[in-house]
């Protein structure tokens, strides 16, 4: 039996990446797929209770914390989901998540200024979650991009409690840049623009545009 697919909706805060994982689902369920979702961090579960720390300051502010000790907490929630993830693949099923991997590398990594360090703390992670701790590669890493602007006025807009990353604006700003950089430089990543001429894309227009790049990977 073939393997599912492995396809990953990630990107900058305020893209819709929650709605754009439930479109897509639909859509391969709709087509005929098999498929499953999972998102992280896997908030309420015990391997995501580090995190829900991180992000709400326990520890300090968010982008005071250096960016390999808290990809580890966001590692440890992965590495919980690991079976489940991988047995769906096996058994032929594809599988959307909503974040993965690429979140560290954007969040974490617009942490680091230095270029060459940044590039070095790609490896590291990629070596950690991929190599030691086994995880599966996506067959696709879609980034949803919207500018840094329009992210924070999103995140202002929605009104609820901020998370150690939302309430910062520089961290944000910094993010988007290392998005854009992940999705120009590594393969396995595509990005997917949400906000042209000046407005934001609708939800059907971006749908459209991720499902291009998905359909032709199936059989």
């Amino acid at each position: 039996m073939p393997k599912g697919k492995f396809f990953v909706i990630d990107g900058t805060d305020g893209s819709g990446k929650k709605t754009q994982t439930e479109r897509l689902i639909q859509r391969l369920a709709a087509e005929g797929f098999p498929v499953e979702k999972i998102s992280f961090p896997q908030y309420g579960q015990p391997s995501a209770k580090k995190v829900e720390e991180y992000l709400a300051g326990k520890y300090g502010p968010a982008d005071a914390i250096d960016a390999r000790m808290a990809s580890g907490y966001y590692a440890e929630d992965r590495l919980a989901a690991k079976p489940k993830i991988s047995g769906w693949l096996d058994a032929g099923t594809h599988v959307v998540a909503d974040r993965f991997v690429a979140s560290n590398m954007g969040h974490q990594g617009g942490k680091i200024r230095d270029p060459q360090a940044r590039r070095e703390f790609f490896r590291w992670n990629d070596e950690l979650e991929h190599e030691q701790n086994g995880l599966p590669r996506p067959d696709l890493n879609i980034i949803l991009h919207v500018p840094a602007a329009v992210s924070i006025a999103l995140v202002e807009k929605r009104g609820h409690a901020k998370d150690g990353h939302e309430a910062d604006p520089g961290h944000l700003e910094r993010a988007e840049q290392t998005y854009l950089e992940i999705a120009r430089t590594f393969p396995g990543f595509v990005l997917v623009e949400c906000f042209e001429n000046g407005q934001l894309l609708s939800m059907d227009e971006v749908h459209e545009k991720v499902w291009a790049v998905v359909r032709p990977m199936l059989k």
